[in-house]
């Protein structure tokens, strides 16, 4: 009797859950055309896209932000020119970086300059580190936010596939952190390291392998010189952020746009974050108001992570009418 009431609720979750998964099916044909609609409790939990911290917060300051001219970077650069900042971005594209310097330049009044630099090549690296020092002197904020990632199955995986993304997450980070590092211990100079990562850099991920394991890597490092380097005047925290949709990440990690509401439909507050709240968040966190935080790791997920973790969370799917059977049927098992 018992394994036969077991059997009746496996079998009613399996078909709660094969509802669903026919419902995103029948649905996801379409989603590469339009953005799917947002659950209704994302209207608890509006976006503020206004700069958090007061006017001048960053006077006086250079900051110095890797994969700057798109994305996640320029967003951060543009917050940290508005708050006073001088800014130097970096990447290998030196047209788009010129385009978004002057963009965030005349908006802001503030000076960004431009950098050419690829973080996989430790001989670039030190030239633009030299460059930026000619510029503006070394930086008082270091934001590693250069970053390639795609998705493939692991069996598929070649080497060059691994390394193109190891060797610019890991490895720039490794290049740009010990070289202005360095030179900052030498010139008696204090300054707040942050890395972007991502919330599987902590539970791993499928499918994204070497994003993973590369992330991972930069958290290892940035915790170890918290411990080590603090002496030496330097802070070093990361944010993991959850799904933010921007240009470069979802046209290589969700290329026909068919798991976008997939997605959406796993962060518990019913919607993907914006560019400006990871800026917001970053902006504090190198800031002066943030002296005392070092060697942490931020989640700014929308509550994601811990949405996938929880064994029994899918059971939100189920229906009140379901519920109701479900009761009946565990008041009905009988023994252990």
């Amino acid at each position: 009797m018992a394994a036969a009431v077991f059997w009746r609720r496996a079998e009613l979750l399996r078909c709660v859950q094969t509802s669903a998964q026919r419902s995103w099916l029948h649905s996801s044909a379409a989603l590469h055309q339009q953005a799917p609609p947002l659950p209704p409790q994302s209207r608890f939990f509006p976006p503020s896209e206004g700069v958090m911290l007061p006017a001048g917060s960053y006077k006086d300051r250079v900051a110095f932000i890797t994969g700057g001219g798109t994305g996640l970077g320029r967003a951060m650069t543009t917050t940290l020119s508005h708050l006073g900042a001088q800014c130097v971005i970096a990447s290998r594209k030196l047209d788009v970086l010129q385009k978004t310097a002057e963009e965030i330049s005349s908006q802001t009044g503030n000076k960004v300059h431009a950098v050419q630099c690829d973080v996989k090549d430790p001989q670039a690296v030190s030239r633009c580190v030299s460059e930026m020092e000619t510029l503006t002197g070394l930086p008082d904020v270091i934001i590693n936010n250069a970053a390639g990632n795609f998705i493939c199955p692991s069996e598929r995986l070649t080497v060059n596939g691994w390394k193109s993304i190891t060797d610019i997450v890991l490895n720039g980070t490794a290049y740009i952190t010990l070289e202005l590092g360095k030179r900052l211990i030498q010139s008696q100079k204090g300054a707040s390291f942050l890395a972007i990562t991502t919330i599987y850099a902590e539970s791993g991920s499928g499918f994204v392998a070497p994003s993973a394991s590369a992330k991972a890597g930069v958290e290892a490092l940035y915790k170890s010189l918290a411990a080590e380097w603090g002496r030496y005047g330097m802070r070093f925290n990361i944010i993991q952020p959850g799904p933010i949709k921007t240009k470069g990440a979802f046209s290589r990690l969700d290329p026909t746009g068919v798991f976008e509401k997939q997605m959406v439909g796993r962060v518990p507050v019913g919607r993907f974050g914006q560019p400006a709240e990871i800026a917001n968040l970053a902006a504090y966190v190198s800031s002066d108001f943030a002296t005392w935080m070092s060697g942490a790791v931020i989640r700014l997920d929308g509550g994601e992570y811990v949405s996938m973790a929880g064994e029994f969370n899918e059971l939100r799917r189920v229906t009140p009418d379901q519920w109701t059977m479900m009761e009946a049927m565990i008041k009905s098992t009988k023994g252990s």
